[in-house]
């Protein structure tokens, strides 16, 4: 496998459905302080699709963000990318070749590349991935996730990281259906709810920078609920202010607000991409839950997607399986009630580019929050 690879401007990112991978996401991180970089590379397609033509390539890109640690090291970190997703006996030769290839275009002491793939996970592509109720499994240890993945490669180098940064199961919607269809496909509950928020007089509304302290205070009141990490106001400032229109992918971002009577109850980010909306962000208030607004929001998202020419809406974030001992199965309930099918991601695989910087990397990682990518 020869992998062509060169640097290329960021304004120049491919258009994508996938937000990270995006002209857009790099002006947010630029604002959030982070540096980031974008290579074209061309393959043989022989080499990664098992009924590729002769002397066939494919030409994509990728966006890396690089994340200091301290005054020296640095980790490459490749957000749900790259995007082509190659057959999977060759994923980790194909990504073992890129990485060597990468290496020199990366800081010098670069200690790892880490990849959160979008790719469809291994372990879930055959029936006896799931159980008969139609479950998913999940994956077995890391060791033999790592033996499977690193088949064909030369130096055996590809590591699981302990935990995945960016989602790795999620469920998709198709919009591409009218608007019956698409109440069809949820569950009746589902319906139901939506129905009922707007009888009970839920209204929902774009909103900008004016009202991101509504939004702030709604988004402290679910992490507190939730005993999730809370980011700072300026984190959301970047998101809704990031502008990428003067390139070749930018992002549309709308900040959608559910109130009753003009008390907001629930708010949303709605970032398009492509030909997919995604879901990226969403708050709500434990008040006056009974007028069921998350369930307006959601709605309204999608049609806006939809007028907006997106085929595909991403519910960004769920438990992979109806476990209630899991953290997200309150998210499992209520986006899996919107229809759509649950995916299953590969989610972040490591490569290390100085071994003994990097058993001291995952050792801190494993034990403190001081390293966050």
């Amino acid at each position: 496998m020869n992998i062509v690879i060169e640097k290329k401007d960021i304004k120049e990112v491919y258009e994508t459905a996938i937000i990270q991978q995006t002209a857009f996401w790099s002006e947010v991180k630029a604002k959030q302080g982070l540096q980031s970089k974008a290579f074209n590379f061309k393959v043989e397609d022989g080499s990664i699709y098992t009924s590729a033509l002769n002397n066939t390539y494919t030409h994509a890109d990728f966006l890396v963000l690089l994340q200091p640690l301290d005054r020296e090291h640095t980790v490459a970190y490749v957000p749900y990318g790259p995007e082509i997703e190659p057959n999977e006996e060759y994923q980790g030769k194909f990504l073992e070749e890129l990485s060597e290839s990468l290496r020199p275009h990366l800081p010098s002491k670069c200690i790892l590349i880490r990849y959160d793939l979008a790719w469809q996970s291994h372990w879930a592509k055959d029936n006896n991935d799931f159980d008969q109720l139609g479950n998913w499994n999940g994956p077995p240890e890391k060791k033999y996730q790592e033996f499977r993945f690193n088949f064909n490669t030369v130096n055996w180098n590809l590591r699981k990281a302990n935990s995945d940064i960016l989602p790795s199961n999620t469920i998709f919607l198709d919009l591409q259906g009218d608007s019956t269809l698409l109440l069809d496909a949820m569950k009746p509950k589902t319906r139901y709810n939506i129905n009922l928020s707007y009888r009970k007089g839920i209204n929902v509304k774009k909103v900008g920078m004016e009202n991101l302290q509504v939004w702030y205070a709604l988004y402290q009141e679910t992490a507190l609920r939730n005993r999730i990490h809370i980011n700072d106001i300026t984190y959301f400032k970047t998101v809704l202010t990031a502008r990428a229109e003067n390139t070749a992918s930018p992002a549309d971002v709308e900040l959608l607000l559910a109130e009753l009577d003009g008390q907001p109850l629930a708010a949303m980010f709605l970032v398009i991409s492509g030909n997919r909306g995604t879901y990226l962000y969403g708050a709500s208030s434990s008040s006056n839950r009974n007028y069921m607004a998350t369930y307006a929001l959601q709605w309204e998202a999608m049609k806006i997607a939809k007028e907006k020419g997106c085929i595909e809406y991403d519910l960004f974030g769920v438990a992979p399986r109806p476990d209630p001992a899991h953290p997200l199965y309150g998210l499992y309930k209520f986006k899996s009630g919107f229809g759509g099918q649950l995916y299953h991601r590969m989610g972040c695989w490591d490569y290390p580019l100085n071994n003994k910087q990097y058993q001291r990397f995952i050792a801190t990682e494993m034990h403190s929050q001081g390293y966050h990518i």
